[in-house]
């Protein structure tokens, strides 16, 4: 039978609804009954003893709020009567102690990667085209156009077939409602050009000038870090030429950061062209001669250990850290034990889950160095007036997450539960095997476009409502909490582990299918569905508040 209830730690006084509940249900759980005060929705919380104001809230076996109010046993938790709260947290000293996973099943094995010069294995193989400053959004417009529909790769054929359809429709007097978009195939014509290109990038921004110079810093060590990137295999730049990020400063930042940067590099500066017509053309010429030498890398075996994956939630319910986090968390530890690299971000949802992995951490300049950075952004937040508190939005909070303490040390179980082996600031480059923190904002776009700024390859993010995003260069992996959900948008959801919900598998099973999926995913066998959409969302942070 179906589980009802679930207690996630022996510490916590309240438990999670794995079903809708109605008031005045009795509930058995481990020996004890409880009558429900109210109706408890599945992924919400109900406490089991009677609470009075000022109590502590426990959940994950942590503080994760204080009751605003007295409240009987059987109660469901609510924003009226639970207030965020966490505990401190300090360097300790803790010798942590890890025990691996067995990852038998998965030694020896590999993926078909592209092995860029200096050694580092990409999962995919792209042209970025970058403005160094927003006045070159529309040349790079115009060049998408141009490229995506001539090259194959072009997504969006089937809706102008459908548009076409609605406007023959329209004249002819029919009803447009009976034209069904799902009989409607993309151009057959529509074929990739370059077979071992994977697409062509295009990262518009709204910076590079107009702002302050640390955030033309900020911006130029970002480009960098794309341009860099194990899954990039050439770039073409479009500068304007007066802007604050100037085309030296972004050289030297890609110089800083590789010493030893060889691919195919093409900068094009608009105020030292003789029209935007010729710079247009030019750029599209020499970025073709690019393609059709790219085009001669191939695929080739490489170890596991040569994987690097970022993990993400985004859109999360109160299934998230009961499901999808955890069993993503598993694939991270099997990672980590085959030699890999995982990239844990998103610093603001890491309220609560702090003291956890500073006593993980490999040494104390590592947990200091989290401490400052984490502390840091927090007083940034609360000098505006905000702080991580105000970080769960609209649909978290109706699907369960109450207080940022409940959403973050759920959302932390996605990291698995390895030592930490780095922190690394914006931007920073991933150097080392095992777990790193990356500090990024929570926001999804700005979390995934930093992940993949230190080196992912490939990004498992996990989602309980439902979330149409990806990253131009680093695929995304979706991965839903609940069987629903996968069911209802399974246009953008690539794995369910609602059957952990459900009780038919464990999380170590689910995180054994994720590897899997990651492995092929990686080789090119199968494309994420955020990859099929040209779900290409990019946001540089500005180092101001974003939660």
């Amino acid at each position: 039978m179906k589980a009802r209830v679930l207690k996630i730690h022996p510490k916590d006084n309240v438990l999670v609804a794995l079903t809708n509940l109605k008031k005045a249900e009795v509930i058995e759980h481990s020996g004890n009954s409880y009558t429900l005060v109210d109706d408890v929705d599945a992924k919400h919380k109900f406490f089991i003893n009677n609470m009075k104001a000022g109590d502590s809230v426990y959940m994950y076996g942590v503080l994760v709020g204080k009751l605003q109010f007295d409240v009987p046993r059987g109660s469901r938790m609510t924003t009226g009567n639970t207030k965020h709260a966490a505990d401190p947290y300090v360097y300790r000293g803790v010798k942590y102690e890890w025990h691996a996973p067995d990852v038998s099943k998965f030694t020896g094995r590999t993926f078909n990667g592209y092995r860029r010069s200096d050694g580092r294995v990409g999962t995919a193989n792209y042209w970025l085209f970058l403005p160094t400053v927003f006045c070159e959004n529309r040349n790079l417009d115009v060049i998408r156009e141009a490229l995506h529909n001539e090259l194959g790769y072009a997504v969006t054929d089937k809706y102008k077939t459908y548009a076409k359809y609605l406007v023959d429709a329209y004249k002819e007097g029919e009803d447009i409602a009976k034209v069904d978009i799902g009989a409607l195939q993309p151009d057959p014509k529509q074929r990739r050009v370059f077979k071992n290109i994977d697409g062509i990038k295009f990262l518009n921004h709204q910076m590079g000038c107009g702002g302050t110079r640390q955030d033309a810093k900020t911006l130029g060590e970002l480009l960098a870090a794309y341009s860099d990137h194990p899954n990039v295999g050439g770039i073409t730049v479009l500068s304007l030429g007066c802007q604050n990020l100037q085309v030296q400063d972004y050289l030297k930042y890609l110089k800083e950061r590789n010493p030893n940067f060889d691919k195919p590099l093409y900068i094009f500066e608009q105020q030292q062209s003789k029209s935007e017509e010729q710079l247009v053309a030019e750029a599209i010429r020499k970025t073709f001669e690019g393609l059709v030498e790219l085009n001669k890398m191939e695929r080739t075996p490489a170890p596991l250990s040569e994987m690097c994956v970022g993990v993400k939630c985004g859109g999360s319910d109160g299934f998230s850290g009961i499901s999808a986090n955890p069993a993503v968390g598993y694939c991270a530890d099997l990672l980590v034990g085959l030699g890999a690299k995982v990239l844990l971000a998103e610093f603001p949802e890491l309220c609560g889950a702090e003291q956890e992995l500073i006593d993980r951490s490999v040494d104390e300049a590592t947990a200091n160095k989290f401490i400052t950075l984490m502390r840091g952004y927090d007083e940034l937040a609360h000098k505006v007036g905000s702080g991580f508190h105000m970080n769960p939005s609209p649909g978290n909070i109706k699907d369960g997450l109450i207080t940022d303490a409940i959403k973050s040390t759920g959302a932390a179980k996605k990291g698995g539960t390895s030592p930490v082996v780095d922190v690394l600031d914006y931007t920073e480059k991933v150097k080392k095997p095992g777990l790193s923190l990356v500090c990024t904002p929570g926001n999804d776009v700005e979390a995934t476009t930093g992940k993949t700024a230190s080196g992912s390859t490939l990004i498992l993010f996990t989602t309980g409502l439902g979330t149409p995003t990806g990253n131009p260069v680093c695929p995304t992996i979706k991965v839903a909490t609940n069987s629903s959900l996968a069911k209802r948008m399974k246009d953008i959801i690539d794995i369910d582990t609602g059957s952990i919900i459900e009780g038919e598998k464990t999380i170590e099973q689910m995180g054994e299918e994720i590897l899997e999926y990651c492995i092929r995913a990686a080789s090119g066998e199968v494309i994420p569905k955020a990859v099929q959409l040209n779900q290409d969302d990019f946001i540089p942070w500005k180092r101001g508040v974003s939660l």
